[in-house]
């Protein structure tokens, strides 16, 4: 019987980085060498910033099912066949098309202005000709549910929650439409699920339709936009807009995740998987989201193969497909694995953005549920924080509670202890879903420091001498 694969993960993680005890200091200083040597190589190339500036500049915005996702596909894998990636490989995956089509959103009454406006992703389009009503604002779903069925009838909701955390925010974006259509109204707007102002509206994905709920048109307004609605509704004048939006779901499109590995020296089998996802929203350049953790991912794995280090297990990049919309890209490769998703050590996914890293955040859960295990956790988080001392150098060397990433989550399922390379998001949540998401707003030197914080982590990692079962 195989034992948890946590109780295994912990001594694994301690054997590898730096052993304290003092009967140990030559392997200790090994360790240490070759981190500084991948620290070293990754801050003195222009690689990453090459391949990212080539993604976003050449390519561009990349949705599922999108001909610029196929085209993003082929070059990915072009080049970790350049880089001297082994087995690489397109790994077919199903994928929903959703197509924004025109928009447009105006403020009819007490005057006409054009709004800045975003369609969110799922939703279905207006009438031909529009929508025209009358709008209702409310600042969360008790505000809502405390307004009579019959003054919500007909109207446009509007949400005005001003941005707290993501998490506690995005739930108006996924199901103000749901909440709206349910008290009779015929089209929902939430304002930007985010930071940035500037009149930068962001899309993102809605929840989707269910059955017996009315399909009412979603759409994002910019953050100035929402807060002038609230203002001139609150002096008791009545705003009316008119929305039109040709947005539609076509039949599922074929897409790849795209894989290539590092195979292990003496337990190929066995994996450290480390990736990000290259799809990404139809506007912008997608690279904070996610076009620089695909990026850092590639480079991890092209650096050890430069420097000449063949870890002990293998590391596998994984760039996966729809995770925007659908993470049917992730559910693919988990199904791909059968029951050899429990030889994967690790996962690994760099989905906050390449600002300046701070560490590593990780997550253990105890079962299909998502309830954490508290006990392995800890134990796990006490090994990596042995590790942390290598990071150092690029400033990365924290270690905390919270990690994993909508990609990695079907592994994280079957016991699969997830960690995210973590970045203060300071920049992130102004631009990301939005035209803002550009190459510019990647500074090259953070870039390089979360590409040396992955390729040290997830070569730690493969590079443990302690065996799984």
């Amino acid at each position: 019987m195989r034992p948890p694969l946590g109780a295994a993960f912990a001594p694994l993680i301690l054997s590898s980085l730096p052993a304290l005890a003092a009967d140990t200091p030559p392997v200790y200083e090994s360790r240490r060498e070759t981190a500084d040597r991948l620290i070293d190589a990754a801050m003195s190339s222009d690689e990453a910033w090459r391949k990212i500036a080539y993604l976003g500049d050449h390519i561009g915005h990349r949705l599922s099912g999108s001909s610029q996702l196929s085209r993003a596909v082929d070059w990915a894998a072009e080049q970790m066949a350049l880089d001297g990636l082994e087995n690489v490989r397109r790994q077919r995956v199903m994928v929903p098309k959703w197509v924004r089509g025109a928009e447009r959103a105006e403020m009819i009454s007490p005057r006409r202005a054009e709004l800045a406006m975003l369609g969110l992703g799922r939703s279905i389009g207006t009438p031909p000709g529009g929508i025209t009503a009358p709008l209702v604002v409310v600042d969360s779903f008790d505000a809502l549910h405390a307004i009579r069925d019959s003054d919500v009838h007909g109207r446009i909701v509007l949400w005005n929650v001003p941005f707290t955390t993501y998490s506690e925010t995005v739930k108006y974006r996924w199901s103000g439409a749901k909440e709206a259509a349910l008290k009779g109204a015929v089209a929902s707007l939430v304002r930007t699920v985010g930071r940035g102002t500037l009149r930068n509206p962001h899309t993102g994905a809605m929840a989707p339709y269910e059955e017996g709920i009315p399909r009412i048109p979603a759409a994002a307004v910019s953050i100035e936009d929402a807060m002038m609605l609230a203002r001139i509704s609150e002096r008791g004048e009545e705003v009316t807009v008119h929305l039109e939006m040709n947005a539609r779901t076509e039949p599922d499109a074929e897409s790849h995740n795209v894989i290539g590995e590092i195979v292990g020296r003496e337990r190929p089998d066995e994996v450290v998987v480390i990736g990000g996802h290259l799809d990404s929203w139809d506007v912008g350049q997608g690279a904070q989201d996610d076009g620089g953790g695909c990026v850092v991912s590639m480079e991890a794995v092209r650096l050890l193969i430069d420097l000449g280090l063949r870890p002990r297990r293998t590391i596998r990049v994984v760039l996966w497909t729809n995770e925007e919309n659908g993470t049917a890209g992730a559910e693919a490769y988990r199904e791909s694995l059968g029951d050899d998703v429990h030889k994967h050590v690790a996962a690994i996914e760099s989905d906050g953005g390449v600002e300046n890293p701070w560490g590593f955040g990780l997550t253990v859960w105890a079962n299909e549920d998502q309830d954490v295990d508290e006990a392995r956790q800890e134990r796990v988080l006490e090994a990596l924080r042995e590790i942390a001392p290598l990071l150092a150098k690029v400033g990365a060397d924290s270690i905390a509670p919270g990690g994993g990433g909508a990609d990695i989550s079907p592994l994280m399922e079957n016991l699969v202890p997830g960690l995210a390379l973590r970045t203060p998001m300071d920049l992130y949540w102004d631009i990301h879903h939005s035209e803002a998401d550009t190459v510019d707003k990647i500074d090259p030197i953070a870039l390089n420091r979360n590409v040396a914080a992955m390729a040290v982590m997830a070569w730690a990692l493969a590079e443990s001498t302690v065996p799984l079962d």
